[in-house]
């Protein structure tokens, strides 16, 4: 994946200790972060690529903003563009987010696209969905309208779920801005409006869509990153190598040794493939509806 010569985000909050982040696994620099071995499944399944877990776990109310206090941050311990390795590489990866759907959203879905910020923190932080800790992974609080991050993850992504690649980071950061548009588009509170009336099993299907959706909209955004000339097939194998790995099947399989489909709410290592490559073959969101369409 080409992204070095890219611009950098404005949108980009890095509040990491100021001994920066180094770089990420597989490239010089790299360094080790807070582990995630003592998770369990739900936790899994929450941070594989998802909304913050507690909003699927016991926190239905704050999906879409709904229910939940925005909580401010006090201290903001970087002010312009990262000069580490790996916050370069999420600043132009969130970069190339904001110029591709800049363009989409208003053609494809006549929104304006308001972008997302993103957090970089290490280890524990604090989110307007409350605290964010590095053992959740990447998530979108739809109640601030910002993605957080602890850069660790792809280390513990690469060692732990056998998914690694510059290209397969960068779709985890496709993914959250994916239900950042689905936030734009009224979906999660829609979808939230919907759960809070449904049995556990019927709630847990409306959450696989949801994220069978942001990875359609991840593949859409891949797309248009091949049609500018910055990835190939390698890098797609990347991703889907990573969507299976992060299948809900798979991580249950894993942690717990038996399969529940009924408890499924990111849907399995096939659904997310075949999502993703949706996207990414049509360009088009109109493709990815997986509200009517069966996954």
């Amino acid at each position: 994946m080409q992204w070095e010569d890219y611009r950098q985000s404005d949108n980009l909050e890095d509040r990491r200790g100021s001994g920066g982040g180094g770089g990420f696994a597989g490239m010089p620099g790299g360094r080790g972060g807070v582990g995630i071995g003592t998770m369990v499944v739900l936790g899994l399944l929450g941070w594989a690529l998802g909304i913050d877990p507690r909003l699927l776990i016991g926190g239905a109310e704050l999906i879409g903003g709904i229910g939940g206090r925005e909580q401010t941050q006090e201290t903001r311990r970087s002010s312009g563009p990262p000069e580490d390795q790996m916050g370069r590489f999420v600043s132009a990866v969130l970069a190339q987010n904001e110029d591709i759907w800049s363009k989409l959203l208003p053609q494809q879905a006549n929104t304006r696209y308001q972008p997302p910020r993103l957090v970089l923190f290490s280890g524990v932080d604090r989110s307007g969905c409350g605290t964010a800790q590095s053992a959740m992974g990447p998530f979108y609080c739809p109640v601030d309208k910002k993605v957080y991050l602890d850069t660790s993850f792809f280390q513990e992504m690469q060692r732990k779920l056998g998914g690694g690649g510059d290209f397969a980071y960068a779709y985890v950061i496709g993914h959250e801005v994916g239900h950042h548009i689905q936030n734009l588009l009224g979906i999660l509170p829609k979808a939230n409006q919907i759960r809070e009336r449904s049995s556990e099993r019927d709630a847990n299907a409306i959450s696989v869509r949801i994220e069978l959706q942001a990875d359609c909209f991840a593949g859409v955004w891949a797309h248009n990153v091949q049609a500018m000339g910055r990835i190939d097939q390698g890098d797609i194998d990347q991703a889907m190598r990573t969507a299976s790995a992060i299948g809900d099947d798979k991580l249950q399989k894993a942690a717990q040794g038996t399969v529940v489909p009924d408890s499924f709410t990111h849907g399995s290592s096939a659904q997310r493939m075949k999502w993703f490559t949706t996207g990414f073959q049509s360009g088009s969101m109109q493709s990815c509806d997986t509200f009517r369409n069966q996954v």
